[in-house]
């Protein structure tokens, strides 16, 4: 038993060792195939090269580069720019009623602004003579349209027409304020440092040249439309939308002159029906931003007080009757009216 026991130990070892043997032998084998296959790839020959794929690519790309087949380009023609259409201003047509020379003064006065250098001046005061003679409505409105347009130039700007008699050129003297400046040329102070851009009255100096205005203003007030005009002397200026009194406080018709001290910046006021006073910053506060005093002096208005010209923010109750009797105005307006009409100097018109 003993030998036996030692015979199939040995035989166990022996097989032992032929199985590491074979282990090792198919490890190898194998090993060595994958060597073989790393460097000699199926589909290559012995004597291709042995850059990887990635590298293959990589030098196929740069040098020679792969052309597609696209479709022939068709060359778009360039869009032609369109011409901007030519702005042409159609001047309305008379009617019956019509002056027929009112036509050609029109047609005169529209080739004056639009010649190189335009000859506003004359162009303004041929239109503003139109507006004595018979036309139509329509032609009226396309007066007073180009007449706003031309003030733009000739009085609200900077710039001096030689050839204008209502704006001129004024050298300080010493010892000139402008409110000294602005009683001479019945305008107020305020138009004469708007329009030179002085900021200040501290700042006009002697010497200076600036702007002036011959006043004074004046304004007409149509009760059926619901407009206002505004003249610089007899040359009309620009109009307006106002709002007037309501039934049984009607706004008297007749002329009226701006009250001497009635200009007021956002007074204090009472209501004559109920006693209750406004101060500009209540929220309710009917004035405005300005106020005008007016004071009657011929026809309906002769003798009436307590009426003016006073700003309103509500544009609704402007296209109506609805005040007391007062002419109301939009706050910008009332501002513009307040910086030109001149007290003791400028008449109001009222008209049916």
């Amino acid at each position: 038993m003993a030998r036996y026991f030692r015979s199939s130990s040995l035989y166990s070892r022996r097989r032992g060792r032929n199985r590491r043997r074979i282990y090792i032998i198919a490890a190898l084998l194998i090993v060595g195939a994958v060597i073989v296959f790393a460097y000699h790839p199926f589909g290559k020959n012995k004597e291709e090269t042995t850059i990887s794929s990635y590298e293959t690519n990589i030098y196929d790309e740069m040098a020679a580069p792969v052309v597609k087949e696209t479709e022939p380009v068709v060359e778009q023609p360039e869009p032609v720019p369109m011409p901007e259409p030519e702005l042409v201003e159609v001047i309305p047509e008379a009617t019956d009623d019509s002056d027929p020379k009112v036509s050609e003064l029109i047609d005169e006065a529209m080739e004056l602004i639009n010649i190189t250098p335009s000859k506003i001046i004359e162009a303004r005061d041929i239109l503003n003579d139109t507006l004595l003679m018979a036309m139509s409505q329509r032609q009226r409105t396309f007066v007073k349209q180009r007449l706003s347009e031309l003030a733009n130039e000739w009085l609200f700007s900077r710039k001096i027409f030689p050839q204008d008699t209502l704006c001129g050129s004024y050298k300080v003297e010493p010892g000139d304020q402008f409110r000294r400046i602005s009683s001479r040329f019945k305008v107020p102070h305020e138009i004469l440092m708007e329009i030179n851009r002085i900021p200040r009255a501290e700042a006009l100096r002697a010497g200076d040249q600036i702007k002036i205005i011959n006043g004074p203003f004046h304004a007409k007030v149509y009760l059926s439309t619901l407009t206002m005009d505004l003249f610089l002397q007899k040359t009309f200026v620009r109009s307006f939308t106002v709002g007037v009194g309501q039934p049984g406080r009607e706004t008297p018709t007749g002329l009226w002159l701006v009250e001497l001290g009635g200009k007021l910046i956002s007074p204090t006021w009472t209501d004559p029906d109920t006693g209750k006073t406004y101060e500009s910053e209540d929220p309710d506060y009917p004035l405005g931003s300005r106020w005008i005093g007016l004071e009657g002096i011929d026809g309906a208005a002769e003798g009436r007080t307590g009426f003016a010209f006073h700003g309103w923010k509500n544009s609704e109750l402007m296209s109506g009757g609805g005040s007391r009797g007062c002419i109301r105005l939009h706050n910008g307006d009332v501002i513009l009216l307040y910086n030109l009409l001149m007290p003791g100097h400028s008449h109001v018109v009222v008209v049916e």
